[in-house]
């Protein structure tokens, strides 16, 4: 088999094997890397300047049988101009559902997809359904299918002795990933257990507003390292997100790594990836309507709500699985295997030498 060429369109600034050990980064970009390398192949990035190493400049690469473009559609074209003979491959980390603007754009590359007969490359089944719903709006393009590669976790990540702080909780995604929603939680938790805290990390592709509440500590964005010391010292990694269903959820994966339960609202992929009820509580009844009404009052005011949602029981079952935790019922998750980087990666050996393609 000829090179593999990962064609990244969408990072917000290039990237390489370093950048992914040594610095925050988003879950997109530090999958592309964690499995480009695994595979031995190259990475080029739309706005690198100069090589490093095996990431690449904008171009043509000799001798490549396989492409794979990140997330946008709009590059199948381009892509496909530069590498009529190669097999292509569209890696969606997105969600993409009919009614949304990257399901407008991938309808709108409908043509591209066929002429490229590209194979969608989801990062779970969840996601999957809603990009194939997404399809069946125009009729699938001839060709073009849609499976199921679940995102990978370094094969290191592993549990160990670190204490446990049963007044810790962490918050590590991109704050618009139910962030909001966790510290008026914990306003309501810290009304049970003053001593409770809440660490935020911030993979560093999205800002936050700044945040002066009490038990917060706001850490920014940490080494990889650095990073998991904090998990796996966490009572649990505490994520009740519904603003924005995750597709995967690369921070559940490896928080259930190294042995730290989460708290995630069943919504997206979350109960695919940590399949464990006692982690997933369903969406409070009412959260929604919270959520609009919050919004509307602002940043500003939303803490004078909080209280209000605390007495109407929004987060009553957050609190009744903190304290269970707390007096000793914690679990002990260990990862599903399929997100194994070595598993991932021999999936994708498999599909990119055009295996596994129906005839």
């Amino acid at each position: 088999m000829g090179s593999i060429l990962f064609w990244d369109a969408a990072c917000q600034r290039p990237y390489d094997s370093r950048t992914r050990h040594e610095q925050a980064l988003g879950g997109t970009e530090a999958m592309v890397s964690r499995v480009a390398d695994a595979l031995g192949a190259l990475v080029v990035q739309h706005n690198r300047s100069a090589p490093s190493g095996r990431y690449l400049p904008p171009g043509r690469v000799e001798g490549v049988d396989a492409v794979v473009v990140v997330r946008d559609p709009r590059a199948i074209a381009t892509v496909h101009a530069l590498y009529p003979d190669a097999r292509l491959y569209l890696w969606l980390h997105d969600q993409v559902q009919p009614w949304s603007t990257r399901g407008r754009r991938l309808v709108a590359e409908a043509r591209a997809l066929a002429a490229s007969r590209a194979t969608l490359v989801c990062v779970s089944d969840t996601q999957r359904l809603g990009i194939e719903a997404t399809l069946r709006r125009i009729g699938p393009p001839e060709g073009v299918r849609a499976l199921t590669i679940y995102n990978a976790v370094d094969d290191t990540l592993q549990p160990d002795a670190t204490p446990v702080d049963p007044d810790r909780l962490l918050f590590f995604s991109s704050p618009n990933k139910g962030l909001a929603h966790a510290l008026d939680a914990l306003a309501a938790i810290r009304r049970r257990w003053p001593a409770m805290q809440l660490d935020i990390a911030n993979p560093g592709y999205k800002s936050g507003r700044p945040i002066h509440q009490p038990g917060v500590n706001v850490l920014g964005a940490l080494a990889p390292a650095d990073l998991q010391a904090r998990v796996r010292g966490a009572l649990c990694t505490f994520c009740p997100n519904f603003a924005l269903p995750e597709t995967f959820g690369l921070v559940l994966a490896e928080s259930l790594a190294v042995g730290t339960p989460v708290l995630a609202y069943d919504c997206g992929a979350a109960m695919e990836v940590v399949g464990d009820p006692r982690q997933v509580l369903p969406v409070p009844a009412g959260a929604r309507g919270y959520e609009r009404i919050a919004r509307v009052l602002g940043p500003r005011l939303r803490p004078a709500l909080a209280p209000m949602a605390d007495r109407w029981g929004l987060f009553d079952a957050c609190i009744a699985r903190i304290g269970a935790w707390r007096a000793g019922d914690r679990p002990r998750p260990r990862l599903d295997p399929r997100f194994r980087l070595a598993t991932v990666a021999e999936r994708w050996r498999t599909l990119l030498t055009g295996a596994d393609r129906p005839n």
